[in-house]
């Protein structure tokens, strides 16, 4: 896969990528990263990619122009396996769902927002989706996009080198729930023990810990992704394999 990354600060993006699993995964050519300045579209000799926004207002607004010639240059003949991504406060919720999705895709252009906001007619005629990772405000979508290119980079096949270690992720089962506590030696730190079940080595039982430590946690952080369904079978109260 190759992520192109269309924004004014190029240089933002020479470490958010470089570590990890990703960053050997990059290293190794399972995806390439191209980025790209902006202003290398503008027009004027100030590389203007701004304007102030009509009928007034705070702030400035990208320009259209430069977004439409810098898209339209990389791309000339755009295919359906290119993806052409807007970051905005204004976009969907990225989550997990969305990284699998465009994972699908040969190559996508992530256009990194600023100031005020993006012209309405990159986001109406340009940009497939627009995408928003949160809902808050950064000071711009570079931050975003190396979050979207991170999330989409782990489903590839090769990135994580154990495949089967994504599948009991947060937000990555069908019923998307959280991911279940994890411990590691030692088995007691400060009085605090671990469930005995996963010292047991009943692989069964581990399992069906897991399962229910999972929806507890959901139920206790993430509500919401239950969307009202029955958190758990309590067995009076007890999660499997831990005492009353």
């Amino acid at each position: 896969m190759v992520f192109h990354v269309i924004t004014i600060f190029p240089g933002f993006f020479e470490s958010p990528l470089a570590y990890g699993v990703v960053g050997r995964a990059r290293e190794a050519g399972l995806f390439e990263v191209r980025v790209h300045d902006l202003r290398a579209w503008a027009r004027d000799r100030h590389r203007t990619v701004d304007d102030r926004p009509f009928g007034g207002g705070e702030g400035m607004v990208f320009k259209p122009e430069p977004l439409f010639e810098a898209c339209e240059s990389i791309w000339p003949d755009k295919t359906p396996e290119q993806r052409i991504v807007l970051l905005s406060a204004q976009g969907r919720l990225f989550d997990q769902a969305a990284a699998q999705r465009l994972s699908r895709y040969a190559e996508i252009m992530l256009i990194c927002g600023r100031y005020e906001g993006v012209d309405e007619r990159v986001a109406e005629h340009l940009a497939d989706e627009e995408l928003c990772i949160g809902d808050y405000i950064l000071s711009g979508g570079e931050l975003a996009a190396a979050v979207v290119m991170d999330v989409v980079a782990r489903q590839l096949p090769g990135v994580l080198g154990n495949e089967a270690s994504s599948a009991a992720e947060s937000f990555s089962q069908e019923d998307r729930i959280l991911d279940c506590p994890h411990y590691t030696r030692p088995a007691d730190f400060r009085g605090w023990k671990v469930p005995e079940v996963l010292l047991s080595g009943n692989h069964e039982e581990i399992r069906k810990w897991r399962r229910y430590a999972a929806l507890e946690k959901t139920a206790r952080m993430r509500p919401d992704l239950l969307d009202g369904r029955p958190a758990m079978d309590r067995r009076q109260g007890t999660l499997p394999g831990q005492a009353s």
